[in-house]
């Protein structure tokens, strides 16, 4: 009885994870709203599958853009956009003291075709000047394409995009006269401005300007187009504008796009994990605001800009940047770890967890996040791949402080406590987490490799090293536990449920429990349509932890299952119902583009699936995972370890992979076992 019973368990698993499969698969199917183009464009041709509406993020040094767009089931445009200026305070300071606006269709100046008023959104009436969209693209400036008049003889590009450097949002209308007969297009003059209460305005008091650019009256031949532009601006000085070339701004911004998606390039036959990964690169790097304290890279998401957060920027995105090869990136990471380095002290009092309003307050709500075991585990990963010595010498009496302040803290079971985890307290953490004692087990042994770079004292690195060993074993004694069946780990002391975060110790080279963690994440109890629910048997789902996951389990030779969902992923996130980005969190935040995730989502390959752990400022062990179905996989033109270099692995007879590092004219290649690791010295 006790055997049948036992049999008839399993086969219950194995038919709920048949049908999560099937589930997953029909999905992907259903959600195929987009179509990746030529160009590396996502685009959607508008059919019968409507209504639907949707949300993107752009950004720029000065200014967040925040688009909402749906369309009716008649074909007609509804579009809302909110418009942030992350360095325009107002009094207090605190993390969301910037301004923004919303504008609305119905606010815009109104657009005649022949005498005609253009019906540009769905709350219009109706007629021949219905602007009806056709398609909608996307690759950094979202292009809502359309057509109005008899025999849709006009032709409307409406494309939305932010100023790369200037406190500015642009809406252009290019209007393409594609009849047979001259048409007279013509835009209302409009400028409408607010200014904020002097009283309540940092500095000074801040002007909210929209105005119309190349108003008036035109006259089409056949073939021609003319461009009608709305700007969103702020200034301290209204009297001192300057005149805007919404031509201009495009053509900057689309150079800004490509100088980002210019180096390293992911070439794998997967076109979906290529081009997502395109644009994971986008939403990571553009997010930077120049601030007075400054470069500082901002979640965004209409709450978070000219601020840093020992998670999202120290230990998400700036290890990135060291490989990104991103100048402004790179800045941005230096500077985040300058900030936090202002807070460390000699009582070694806790460091903020967030950096606000232009550097000059931070929050600190939720106590100890582990912020110190983020921010040695970020700075120490970046100050190896960045490969410059003297940037590390700056960055190292950080990570040293960060590691003796974790050390303070760990209790007689032989782990770090802290107050909370990255989540703040919505779930919970225990006295002490799983999450934090990963990250300080890798920064650990970060900073023993880092500290041989700059020649420290071998008894230090030594000591690194010994409380490594000492931290992983009290990891598994601490945390070990067999929940569901899967023995995995339990995230907190008296933790019972499963929780998205037992991926942690896979990301940080944690394996011993690898086959019951990989199990349980990819189990029906925390396996969702979108990814990790945090928690098993609740809704909520933060992409962060399916992010970790996907890397650490690529990282723990789990192959071909992580590629498997990794494409249903990325396919869900690229051109399925909300794209084309990796998101925050749901129901909070209704999935915002947050953008540090989209760093995550890029070291799911640098770090995961080409298996790059630096261990040098020229030197890191490879240990690329080649799927089963591919051939071949490359990442080119990475400029990391103070070089630029392109790394290619191809398959070979019986087994074998050959791993190609190729620097200028010179050439390194290396043949092992798929899964075997290369020791890579530029």
């Amino acid at each position: 009885m006790k055997f049948l019973k036992h049999c008839v368990f399993l086969f219950s698993i194995i038919l709920a994870c048949y049908t999560a499969q099937a589930q997953q698969t029909d999905l992907s199917k259903q959600n195929a709203r987009w179509a990746i183009q030529p160009d590396g464009s996502i685009s959607w041709k508008i059919d019968k599958n409507l209504p639907h509406s949707d949300h993107i993020e752009m950004s720029g040094e000065k200014v967040s853009l925040w688009v909402k767009y749906g369309i009716d089931t008649s074909g007609l445009a509804n579009v809302t956009r909110t418009v942030v200026f992350p360095t325009f305070r107002m009094l207090p300071d605190d993390t969301r003291s910037h301004i923004a606006y919303t504008f609305h269709d119905n606010e815009l100046p109104r657009i005649y075709i022949d005498n005609q008023l253009l019906h540009i959104t769905g709350e219009d009436g109706a007629g021949d000047m219905n602007l009806k969209v056709k398609s909608i693209n996307q690759h950094g400036i979202i292009h809502v394409f359309g057509q109005a008049g008899k025999k849709g003889a006009i032709s409307i590009d409406r494309s939305l995009f932010p100023s790369i450097d200037k406190p500015l949002a642009l809406e252009k209308f290019t209007i393409t006269n594609k009849g047979s007969e001259p048409v007279t297009v013509s835009m209302e003059k409009l400028s409408r401005i607010v200014t904020t209460d002097s009283a309540a305005s940092k500095s000074a008091p801040h002007t909210v300007i929209m105005q119309s650019v190349n108003d008036g009256r035109h006259v089409l031949q056949p073939g021609q187009s003319v461009v009608l532009s709305i700007c969103y601006l702020a200034t301290d000085h209204p009297a001192m504008l300057s005149p805007v070339d919404p031509s201009a701004e495009e053509k900057a911004r689309m150079n800004r796009v490509t100088q980002i998606l210019a180096p390293l390039q992911l070439q794998t036959p997967d076109s979906i994990l290529n081009t997502e990964f395109a644009f994971a690169k986008i939403r990571a790097t553009e997010s930077i605001f120049k601030t007075k304290a400054g470069y500082m890279h901002g979640p965004g998401g209409l709450s978070y800009y000219a601020a840093i957060w020992a998670n999202d920027q120290a230990e998400y995105i700036s290890p990135y940047f060291a490989f990104s090869g991103d100048s402004i990136g790179v800045l941005s990471a230096l500077n985040c770890y300058r900030l936090f380095a202002r807070y460390m002290n000699p009582q070694y009092k806790p460091i903020p967890s967030s950096i606000v309003a232009e550097g000059d307050t931070f929050w600190n709500g939720a106590g100890d996040r582990g912020d110190q075991a983020m921010i040695a585990y970020g700075a120490s990963r970046f100050a190896l791949a960045y490969g410059k010595i003297d940037s590390a010498r700056k960055l190292w009496p950080l990570i040293t402080w960060c590691l003796e302040y974790s050390r303070r803290h760990i209790n007689e079971q032989g782990v770090v406590t802290s107050d909370a985890d990255e989540l703040e307290g919505r779930f919970p953490a225990g006295k002490a987490n799983l999450s934090t004692n990963s990250l300080y087990y890798d920064a650990l042994i970060s900073a023993a490799l880092l500290g041989k770079q700059l020649q420290v004292p071998a008894k230090i690195t030594d000591q690194y090293r010994k409380e490594a060993a000492q931290l992983k074993t009290a990891i598994e004694k601490y945390f070990g536990a067999t929940i569901d069946g899967y023995q995995t780990y339990r995230y907190y002391e008296t933790n019972n449920t499963l929780r998205a975060w037992i991926c942690m110790p896979l990301a940080m080279g944690i394996f011993d429990r690898k086959e019951g963690t990989i199990q349980a994440l990819f189990s029906p109890q925390l396996w969702t349509v979108d990814g990790l629910a945090t928690e098993e048997g609740k809704e909520t789902f933060w992409d962060r932890s399916t992010l970790y996951a996907l890397r650490g389990v690529l990282q723990a030779g789990a192959t071909d299952k992580a590629i498997d969902y990794l494409h249903y992923y990325s396919n869900r996130r690229l051109l399925g119902e909300h794209v084309p980005y990796p998101v925050e969190a749901y129901p909070e935040g209704n999935q915002r583009h947050l953008s540090a995730e989209s760093g995550l989502y890029c070291r799911i390959f640098t770090e995961g699936l080409f298996g790059m752990r630096p261990t040098g400022f020229n030197s890191f062990n490879c240990t690329p995972r080649l799927p089963r179905n591919w051939n071949n996989m490359a990442l080119n033109k990475i400029q990391a370890f103070g070089t630029v270099f392109d790394l290619k692995v191809s398959r070979l007879a019986a087994g074998k992979i050959e791993v190609k590092v190729i620097r200028g004219v010179k050439q390194h290649t290396y043949v092992v076992k798929n899964g075997n690791t290369v020791k890579v010295v530029l």
